[in-house]
């Protein structure tokens, strides 16, 4: 790795932490700025609506002092990576993400490897037979999975293969009950994993074979292509070493900004499928006014997002050498 990739990878660093601190802010008093009390939701859990009750909890968790000085209270935290505690379970919020995070990172990293091997694959044959039956139907099937909603996509998944086949088991990471260890352990979640990775990978799947089917067929037009032809290289080499590499191009692009955007569908199929990742997390937060638990998730999702970003644009100029870096 030389010096100009270096100075460009910290040019980068530095502004994705400062764009992070502009999202915390933002992230701060949107949820702020949502309905609910997180002392009366955490009052009702206890039975007790007394007012003094409700005061002392406010005080405890800082919600009585001006918003101001709570945003630069947790901004001061955040910059010593504290992101404080959750109010509802009064545990450290980074614990409770670091705990949650390996589920959501094994269910987003195999949905995203899977849909942009299946997506390339049918995106390549779909552009080879242009305008033949098996063109159509990967056109169609693409367009299906991505029009079809990700929540009702993972219901009918979870009731057939499930409920009715009873091939896969539909709901949690590992099995209840049994104690599993080596590679017991590992079929056991790898056969929990089948039906929510590929549920969340099918309509990315559908994205990247569009992309890949319409990039390979404007790059075949293109005259580097048609040189090559002339020089009588065989088709399937043409394809393969000019048609594909630069066709790829937009397709990276495309995975880089979705890549982040897999925590988002996370947070449907995990509660579906019952995953316990920081989806699932995020959404039982939402409910329980956990202030701080869901600007920790709202920041950890944030910072990978901004991290896929650089990872997205230092492979594009690695497959693309015409492209320089610059910080």
């Amino acid at each position: 790795m030389n010096l100009q990739t270096l100075l460009y990878i910290g040019g980068r660093l530095i502004k994705g932490v400062i764009i992070l601190l502009i999202i915390a802010v933002f992230n701060f008093f949107l949820i702020r700025a949502a309905p609910g009390d997180p002392a009366k939701v955490m009052a009702g859990e206890a039975g007790a609506t007394d007012e003094v009750f409700l005061q002392q909890l406010r005080e405890q968790f800082g919600l009585d002092q001006p918003l101001y000085y709570q945003l630069w209270v947790y901004i001061s935290n955040l910059l010593h990576f504290d992101m404080g505690m959750s109010y509802r379970q009064n545990i450290p919020v980074f614990d409770l993400i670091m705990d949650r995070l390996p589920a959501t990172l094994l269910l987003t990293g195999t949905a995203f490897l899977l849909s942009i091997a299946l997506g390339v694959l049918a995106g390549v044959i779909a552009s080879v037979n242009y305008k033949k039956w098996v063109d159509s139907l990967i056109t169609i099937l693409s367009l299906i999975f991505y029009a079809t909603p990700l929540f009702w996509l993972a219901i009918m998944a979870s009731l057939f293969f499930s409920v009715y086949l009873g091939w896969l088991p539909g709901f949690g990471m590992e099995t209840v009950g049994v104690e599993l260890s080596g590679w017991d352990r590992v079929i056991d979640i790898a056969l929990h994993l089948v039906l929510p990775a590929t549920t969340l990978g099918l309509f990315f799947t559908a994205v990247y074979a569009r992309m890949t089917r319409t990039s390979m067929i404007e790059t075949s037009r293109l005259d580097f292509v048609k040189t090559a032809i002339a020089k009588g290289m065989t088709p399937s080499r043409v394809t393969r070493k000019h048609v594909l590499r630069n066709a790829l191009l937009p397709v990276i692009t495309l995975a880089g900004i979705q890549a982040g955007q897999l925590i988002g569908g996370a947070v449907l199929t995990e509660t579906v499928f019952a995953w316990p990742g920081i989806g699932r997390l995020m959404f039982e937060a939402l409910f329980q006014r956990d202030y701080n638990l869901l600007l920790g998730v709202f920041f950890i999702s944030s910072a990978m997002v901004v991290l896929f970003n650089l990872i997205t644009d230092v492979i594009y100029c690695v497959v693309d050498p015409r492209i320089e870096l610059s910080k």
